[in-house]
């Protein structure tokens, strides 16, 4: 079950981080708040993985 579920929060980040690239490019920010929109979008979608993991262990345990 963890193997799956970290498989899918690589491919989540990944897509995510694919979308995030797109924004910034087609708003043409400049490198230091592209590293910081990247990093608070990264912060939150690691905590949302995070918590639908242990809402998932806690169902399924």
């Amino acid at each position: 079950m963890i193997i799956f579920f970290v498989f899918y929060a690589l491919f989540i980040l990944l897509i995510f981080n694919s979308l995030t690239n797109s924004f910034c490019l087609k708003l043409d920010m400049n490198q230091h708040k592209q590293s910081r929109v990247f990093r608070m979008i990264n912060i939150m979608i690691i905590i949302l993985l995070v918590s639908s993991y242990v809402k998932v262990i806690n169902v399924v345990g």
